[in-house]
């Protein structure tokens, strides 16, 4: 089965991606698909330090997508204990992605046998070899989390990369993180690569500590989150003062089922009644604080 609006589309690094004509998105950053995946998920998770420790390590990957998060993450476990046993549930929407992946041979990149095992996974949706059991939950996956809650099954890494919030909010909202960090084992690890004031503030309210993780060639971080708090990286001023603005109002979905424009619509509503400070007067402010800072630079050197 192919999508033929699936077409690999060639990233800054030299790996690939593809571009979502549903939700008018790449896949990845353009500056490196395979680089976003090792330092916006696998880095942030500190899945080596994790393969030193443990003997398994458990992975949930949410939108598992062309399969590059994960992927990455066992290149990345087996390049410090090959014999370390990974079990992974990865959630999809739509396994036309994962196949096409593989029909593109775009995970070869990675050594043998990542891209054999991610191939029966996204043609059986299930792996059963003696370092990596994994199964890939097809559907909404605010429906398919619930299964993993259902087995108390929980991760020392989760991967959650869905499209951005304004684009795909069912992803983003206080009741779908909240199930997310029941599936987060208390010592483990939550990476994003978004920073968005309103995802932030649903990890908070899912009782989640947060910090910035490093960019890929561009401007704005990503996330990880624990429930300790301890050994994240700070978050600029910049961004702390941007958690008290509008644009920190979170997502909502109190039945877990409604559609992308009720979402959105719910959260422009609650924007517009809100006390807090307008996202465009708290930019406005930064700017004039830039300007000065830039002006006093020049006067005194």
């Amino acid at each position: 089965m192919n999508d033929n609006s699936l077409i690999p589309q060639e990233t800054e690094d030299g790996s690939y991606t593809f571009f979502s004509d549903e939700f008018n998105e790449a896949f990845h950053s353009h500056y490196g698909a395979k680089l976003e995946a090792e330092v916006k998920f696998v880095e942030p998770t500190q899945l080596k330090i994790k393969a030193q420790q443990l003997s398994t390590i458990h992975l949930l990957d949410i939108c598992y997508g062309l399969g590059y998060n994960t992927a990455a993450a066992l290149d990345a476990i087996w390049s410090i204990n090959p014999y370390c046993r990974v079990e992974l549930i990865g959630l999809e929407l739509n396994p036309v992605v994962p196949q096409n992946a593989i029909a593109f041979q775009l995970l070869s990149s990675w050594h043998e046998p990542i891209p054999q095992l991610l191939t029966e996974l996204a043609t059986t949706q299930q792996v059963n070899h003696q370092f990596f059991q994994a199964k890939l939950l097809l559907g909404d996956a605010r429906t398919t989390i619930k299964q993993i809650l259902q087995q108390q099954w929980q991760a020392d890494a989760i991967f959650l990369d869905p499209f951005s919030p304004p684009k795909c909010p069912q992803l983003w909202t206080v009741e779908f993180l909240n199930l997310v960090a029941h599936c987060l084992k208390p010592t483990g690890r939550l990476a994003s690569y978004s920073c968005a004031a309103a995802f932030r503030n649903a990890l908070s309210l899912a009782g989640l500590k947060f910090g910035s993780t490093t960019s890929v060639g561009r401007k704005a971080p990503g996330t990880v989150a624990n429930f300790s708090g301890e050994d994240l990286p700070l978050i600029s001023l910049f961004e702390q003062e941007h958690l008290q603005t509008r644009a920190a109002i979170p997502y909502r979905d109190p039945t877990l089922a409604d559609v992308a424009s009720q979402i959105r619509q719910r959260r422009k509503q609650e924007q517009q009644s809100s006390t807090l400070e307008s996202t465009s007067q708290w930019k406005k402010r930064w700017l004039k604080s830039i300007n000065f800072s830039c002006q006093s630079v020049i006067l005194t050197n």
